[in-house]
């Protein structure tokens, strides 16, 4: 028989079997399990000799075909579908060497909850050939939706049939099988939360979470949909879409952050400096109830008053309840779904008047532009807003800068030729978009790839072409605000006592950090880096012992902390050593919120005092900024409530188990809803369950140089921006600006992996340099940064990495070595802070702050 490819094919079509395999049928399981399955074997097959002449021996034996599949299933028990297809293959190429292009398709019938089958299909051109690519297939799944746009299509679910099949290119090494169940749930699950309009988003949409849950940058996916009570005079109604891992991924498609909804543009992108040559035709608003279908950009700004309030404040009205301000019911018409970073910026054209605070969120909203930029106006005025000079000062200012990929212009044509008379109309994109860094750079944060339809140019581009042009203008700073506690007693501040809304604290003070990225031609602006002394509550803490835990030993560290140079306390109740012993919740509190509450006792009015008398003077301190070091919501709730101003969590969101478990998930969302209604600081640290375990690497060697370093830089990027991102985008996220990341020297590293993060750590948070980005490495690792831009805490002091760094032999023979407790590491800690200095970090965070503080402010003089 030849090899080439034929186009006759003789086939062994549905061969029942009953195989055994050990996954389990519909359910996994470790016992094997004998399940019906369908095999079709095609062949390919010149049949012309044998039509010419009738002639048998020109055929091909179906039955010996059959019969040795029938063989293979009967043999052995298979531990998936895959390993039998190619149990299968390998048999064939035996027993029919001269056979032709075989395909194989199999399918287990009974091993789905929801469809009819899964399986495998893959093609080999010869006998004793690998596949190319295979397919894998989920068929008949049967669920239910909300789709469609009839009235009553839009009040319940109704049935939808959907077959989908992910094909990749065949691995060349050994791969696990894929998780069908998994797949299936997920999309059954998906499927039923879904509301669209359209058949069409919903078939996008599943192709995109299952070319998502492949991880493979060269799959492609088609998804078929079909209704079956959408026609009365048909079986169904049905659409069948294709996409690639790219078509979905694309990072310039729309203005989601996570991509997960695209928006279509209705004009054509225009060329750079175009005009918008004729009105654009608003769409109107979605009913109430609907779902939040169109994406928008919105600037946000203030420079009277507290800013960060002001701020905070009218995100938490644009997400208010109902139709308006006053009628609080129903669903939101508008959802922050993402935040950009915060900036404080000199004025722009008016120069006589306060610095401003900027910043932009992504919103998902049913309201159509002029009706959001309504709202935008009401919520404008609940904040406090009074109309001045043009650019003058204001309480609050929102901008709608993007909607969906819309271009809109509501003034008359002949009007358009000037910039001067913007009031009350609706100009999307901003017409001075490309001219306000303080603008495009928030923007940048969050969809640095979206395509700006009047000019073509992405916004990262449209940055960088504005960054690289000569400028007098003084530099932006990021900032990060932190809230007063407790919450003072102003019953008049609707802010603070909103009877409908969560509290909005007033602002205590902010700290500035330089951007990440200045005109060529110009020196970035000096850095200030923060000492965050370190307050450890406990009995049996790694540095110190127990010489902080009474009350008076507490405030009396305090107390020289902050006269020491301190900017921030970090306090902490429950140890994170190796072997530290378990607390609980209750004594980590009892221990936390005390001391917090000592702290603040000048300013709440009221002296604490202990069995022995009056505690030392806390007049220095009452003001200071306070950080609570847990993993627990409870206490850190009830710690910022005392008086605490921002949340040190080690396990960033997610608790101490490691891998995830379906508690972490839930212990992030909780953590993540009590700073998000706080609004207060969180700093995020890498970490992978206890301090001592949980050091490979090796997943992400492909990011190693030449010197063998990077998969541990890698780990932290990946790893920690993943929390990252999901503790800032989505509905219910915290806002950008802050948080703070810390990569988490002394946990899961080796000593030279701690050592590689500390030498390298602003790579951690810059964007991913050349070599990086031409690395061919796994589709779940992130086009971007995920860490770009954040500040950042480097926390070394007296770790035990340095210890086992002073243990060893110097490489000339000049020095042994010597054992060191925590204490005896000062010196070393210098060093390390030193370098954390050098490397841009934020803040450091320290036990001895009045020698690590001249480290810092040598070091910052060094390295500024």
């Amino acid at each position: 028989m030849s090899h080439a490819r034929s186009s006759d094919f003789i086939r062994v079509k549905d061969l029942a079997l009953t195989v055994s395999f050990s996954d389990g049928s519909r359910w996994p399981s470790s016992t094997p399990h004998p399940q019906p399955v369908l095999v079709t074997c095609s062949i390919a097959h010149d049949v012309r000799n044998a039509a010419a002449g009738d002639d048998l021996s020109h055929s091909v034996n179906y039955s010996a075909v059959a019969s040795n599949i029938k063989a293979v299933g009967d043999a052995e028990v298979f531990p998936s579908i895959e390993a039998f297809a190619d149990r299968i293959r390998e048999t064939h190429a035996r027993r029919f060497p001269e056979s032709g292009a075989l395909t194989l398709s199999i399918a287990r019938t009974k091993a789905l909850l929801y469809g009819t089958s899964f399986g495998v299909e893959i093609t080999t051109i010869g006998p004793n050939d690998e596949p190319e690519e295979e397919t894998f297939f989920l068929r008949g799944l049967v669920c239910y939706a909300i789709l469609g746009i009839h009235p009553h299509e839009r009040q319940r679910k109704q049935r939808v049939c959907i077959d989908v099949s992910l094909t990749k290119q065949r691995a060349r090494s050994v791969h696990p099988p894929l998780d069908y169940r998994t797949l299936e749930q997920q999309v059954f699950d998906f499927v039923g939360e879904s509301k669209y309009l359209t058949v069409e988003s919903l078939a996008s949409e599943v192709a995109k979470l299952i070319l998502t849950f492949a991880a493979d940058d060269k799959a492609h996916a088609t998804v078929r949909i079909s209704k079956p009570s959408a026609l009365l005079t048909a079986e169904a109604s049905e659409l069948e879409v294709t996409r690639s891992y790219a078509d979905v991924h694309s990072d310039d498609a729309n203005l989601t952050p996570d991509k997960s909804l695209s928006a279509t543009p209705t004009t054509a992108p225009l060329s750079q400096g175009q005009k918008v040559a004729t009105n654009f035709a608003v769409p109107s608003s979605s009913p109430p109830g609907s779902p939040l279908r169109h994406k928008a950009a919105i600037a946000v700004g203030a420079n009277l008053g507290d800013r960060f309030a002001n701020i905070e404040y009218a995100l938490r009205l644009l997400e208010a309840p109902g139709a308006d301000l006053e009628n609080w019911s129903g669903e939101p018409r508008v959802v922050v779904v993402d935040t950009s970073f915060m900036y404080e910026t000199a004025p722009m054209y008016v120069a006589e008047q306060p610095r401003f605070i900027n910043c932009a969120c992504m919103v998902e909203t049913n309201l159509d532009p002029r009706s959001l930029l309504t709202f935008l106006k009401k919520i404008e005025n609940a904040v406090g807003r009074v109309e001045s000079f043009r650019n003058g000062p204001r309480a609050i200012d929102l901008d709608i800068i993007l909607y969906d990929s819309l271009v809109i212009d509501t003034r008359p044509e002949s009007a358009r030729g000037t910039l001067d008379n913007l009031s009350g109309e609706l100009v999307v994109p901003h017409p001075r978009l490309s001219e306000r860094e303080f603008v495009l750079r928030p923007l940048a944060d969050m969809v640095p790839n979206f395509t700006i339809p009047t000019t073509g140019k992405t916004v990262q581009a449209s940055l960088a072409a504005l960054m690289s042009q000569p400028s007098s203008d003084p530099a932006m700073y990021k900032v990060i605000p932190f809230p007063r506690y407790p919450l003072p007693n102003h019953r008049g501040d609707k802010r603070t006592h909103h009877p409908k809304m969560r509290p909005v604290p007033p602002t205590a003070t902010y700290w500035t950090f330089p951007v990440t990225s200045f005109p060529s031609q110009s020196k970035p602006p000096p850095s200030k880096t923060y000492i965050m002394a370190t307050l450890n509550a406990t009995p049996d803490s790694f540095s110190d012992g127990s010489a902080h835990y009474s009350l008076p030993d507490a405030l009396s560290y305090a107390n020289s902390a902050v006269s020491d140079g301190a900017n921030i306390i970090d306090i902490g109740g429950y140890s994170t050593r190796p072997g530290a012993s378990y607390v609980s919740p209750e004594e980590e509190f009892s221990r936390v919120v005390p001391v917090v509450q000592a702290i603040r006792g000048l300013w709440q009015e009221g002296a604490v005092t202990t069995p022995g008398g009056k505690l030392p003077s806390i007049a220095k301190t009452a003001a200071t900024l306070i950080s609570v070091d847990t993993f627990r919501w409870e206490v850190a709730e009830e710690s910022v409530h005392a008086g605490a101003n921002c949340i040190n969590d080690v396990y960033a969101f997610s608790g101490p188990d490691w891998p995830a478990t379906e508690r972490s998930a839930e212990h992030f969302a909780k953590m993540r809803q009590v700073a998000r209604d706080l609004a207060v600081p969180v700093i995020l640290m890498h970490s992978r369950g206890p301090a001592s375990a949980n050091k490979d690497y090796s997943q992400y060697d492909y990011a190693t140089d030449e010197d063998g370093r990077g998969a541990v830089l890698e780990g932290v990027r990946v790893e920690l921006g993943a929390k990252v991102n999901a503790a800032v985008q989505g509905r219910g996220g915290i806002r950008r600006w802050l948080v703070i990341v810390d990569p988490g020297l002394g946990f899961s590293k080796t000593v030279e992996g701690n050592l590689e993060v500390l030498r390298d750590s602003a790579s951690i948070v810059s964007e991913y340099s050349e070599r990086l980005r031409s690395l061919t490495a796994p589709p779940s690792r992130p086009a971007r940064n995920p860490l770009a831009g954040y500040p950042m805490l480097i926390g070394a002091s007296r770790k035990s990495f340095l210890g086992a760094i002073l243990e060893r032999p110097d490489t000339v023979g000049h020095y042994e070595g010597r054992q060191t407790r925590p204490i005896e590491r000062d010196y070393a800690t210098a060093a390390a802070v030193s370098c954390a200095v050098q490397q841009g970090a934020t803040v450091v965070r320290v036990h001895d702050v009045l020698r690590l503080g001249d480290v810092v402010r040598v070091s910052s003089a060094l390295w500024s």
